[in-house]
């Protein structure tokens, strides 16, 4: 009896073997390879605006200021909300002397990073330069108020240079000393505050901070001509000498190496 269960059960499986039906362990397919998700529109919009503006920026390096308005107007249409395209428009625009443009375009970068040290800085810049020094004051205190902006003393140089402009020496040079707190290597605050110190006939100070700045080896025909002044008023006859030389020598061509050798004729 159980030799013929055997032999059925034998026979069963020889059955389900020739028709097919016996059970295999199938090996389940390789998972597929993990996919990057693709970019949404508006990041494709922004990789395009990046790639024209960057063109645009290698145009302005070589001199091509046409070249470089054609690429950053494709950038602009690729991604009109894309900063950097905005202030290198501005930035060109303002080259070649269309400020209407460049007001238009700096205004709009700030619109769309209004908390932002840079695009703030910018458009005060560009409205001191344009004579509306008021206006741009409130655009340098957000530049310096943004706790990630890596320049804050350059805004804080260029509202000095706006004061001065107004004729306020006591916030310009507020102005300048909070700077150099900030980046004491800055040449442009170091520079300007021996200027004030200079219009206030605080010459002996005058003189430390142009010393300060001569350390830097940035010299220019205002910088020569300031320490000339500064010198001179303080009665250092050789330190005047040599900053007089050193103006006539490096910039000859200079109005202020001209206006120095009409000063000094018998």
């Amino acid at each position: 009896m159980r030799r013929d269960r055997i032999a059925l059960g034998l026979g069963v499986c020889a059955a389900m073997l020739l028709a097919g039906c016996h059970r295999s362990m199938t090996i389940p397919p390789p998972p597929p390879e993990p996919t990057l998700p693709e970019q949404t529109k508006a990041e494709k919009a922004q990789s395009a605006a990046d790639v024209h503006t960057r063109l645009a920026q290698h145009y302005i390096e070589i001199g091509n200021l046409q070249g470089a308005l054609e690429k950053v107007k494709i950038a602009e249409k690729e991604d009109p909300t894309y900063v950097p395209a905005q202030t290198v428009m501005a930035y060109i625009y303002e080259r070649i002397n269309d400020q209407p443009n460049a007001e238009t375009h700096y205004r709009k970068a700030q619109e769309l990073q209004p908390d932002k040290g840079d695009t703030n800085n910018n458009l005060g810049q560009f409205l001191c330069s344009e004579g509306k020094m008021q206006e741009s004051l409130a655009f340098f205190t957000k530049a310096v108020a943004d706790p990630f902006y890596q320049t804050p003393d350059v805004a804080l140089t260029n509202q000095g240079v706006c004061q001065l402009r107004m004729n306020d020496r006591v916030d310009a040079e507020a102005s300048f000393r909070q700077a150099l707190k900030r980046n004491p290597s800055n040449g442009t605050a170091l520079l300007q505050l021996a200027n004030v110190l200079y219009l206030n006939q605080d010459y002996f100070h005058a003189s430390a901070f142009m010393q300060r700045f001569d350390t830097l080896g940035h010299p220019s025909p205002e910088s020569l001509k300031l320490g000339y002044n500064i010198e001179s008023h303080l009665g250092n006859t050789d330190a005047a000498q040599n900053y007089s030389k050193r103006l006539l020598s490096q910039f000859p061509d200079s109005e202020q190496a001209q206006a120095l050798n009409q000063s000094t004729r018998p």
